[in-house]
């Protein structure tokens, strides 16, 4: 026998208007204008997820810079890649970014820009006859660095290279502004994931002890991370990894850094950010964030938002 439609006659029903709503008309969008000012522009975005989290990333570090936090930024190569260095370099000159901790990979190409105002080769076609990887200025540059920074930090040595020589576009440089303005900028290196690593002038042992004295020092500025934020931008396993480490290590030694905001963003949803940068460490307070986005249009907005309010009277 066919079974018979259910009968919804004595179905419970309710009003609308006594039902609790995640949305209302106040949170809805406003229609743009052309000349709009930036903050007009915020205030015209949506109050729902990544607009409104973007709005409450920027008052989290508006807050912690005020009551004198750390904010500090960690993010891979793709961020200097495409662009965004003379944005970061501005809010570390406003004194926005109070450290800043990079992999392997940033060096190359914020080396590249310094020296020749380009970066980025052909991967594919340079793959073919093996010369990917293999620009000697590079490769000298980078290692040297290493060397010179066994005890004093690989970022902290390749700054101070790159601000005391002549390069062109130094003033463009990550790394020689950060060495300029005290910045602490620590590089976390994977050995053999860098081009640097298989030119004649590297030495692993540099290389290993400059970048083990950055994780040392990391370490040291996360222990003061307690209401301030971290950022990440852009790196899927290995700076996740470094900053769980680095939590794990300072709370272990007695630090209180449990109520703080941590932030990622990238173009996909990635396993280690979300659970070791968005998740883990706030289980203790404070709040994560993550935000699904190109970085050449989120750091940006994220900056302006900045800009904007810590232009706010306290």
């Amino acid at each position: 026998m066919r079974p018979k439609p259910l009968d919804f006659s004595g179905l419970k029903t309710y009003s609308l208007f006594e039902r609790p709503s995640k949305v209302s008309v106040e949170a809805l969008a406003k229609p743009l204008s052309s000349g709009l000012s930036f903050k007009k522009f915020l205030a015209c975005l949506p109050k729902e997820l990544a607009a409104r989290d973007l709005l409450e990333i920027a008052k989290a570090m508006a807050g912690a810079l005020r009551q004198k936090r750390s904010v500090i930024w960690g993010f891979g190569a793709h961020v200097i890649k495409v662009g965004l260095t003379p944005v970061i370099i501005d809010l570390m000159r406003r004194g926005f970014i109070s450290a800043v901790m990079v992999n392997g990979a940033c060096m190359v190409h914020d080396a590249e820009l310094a020296m020749a105002g380009t970066t980025s080769e052909d991967v594919a076609q340079a793959l073919k006859d093996g010369s990917f990887g293999a620009a000697r200025e590079t490769g000298e540059l980078l290692n040297l660095a290493a060397k010179e920074g066994r005890d004093k930090g690989l970022g902290f040595a390749l700054g101070k290279l790159l601000a005391e020589g002549d390069y062109p576009y130094k003033n463009l440089s990550l790394f020689a502004s950060a060495y300029e303005l005290g910045v602490p900028l620590t590089v976390h290196v994977a050995i053999g994931t860098d081009i640097v690593h298989m030119h004649p002038s590297a030495d692993g042992a540099a290389i290993g002890e400059a970048s083990f004295y950055d994780f040392r020092l990391f370490c040291r500025l996360v222990a003061d991370l307690e209401g301030g934020v971290f950022f990440l931008a852009g790196s899927a396993v290995l700076l996740p990894e470094v900053f769980l480490k680095a939590l794990t290590v300072v709370r272990n030694l007695g630090y209180q850094v449990e109520r703080f905001t941590t932030v990622n963003f990238d173009f996909i949803r990635q396993y280690r950010p979300l659970t070791n940068v968005v998740n883990r460490p706030t289980m203790t307070g404070g709040k994560g964030y993550h935000i699904t986005g190109h970085h050449e249009i989120l750091i940006p907005l994220l900056a302006g938002a900045l800009l904007e309010e810590m232009s706010h009277e306290t």
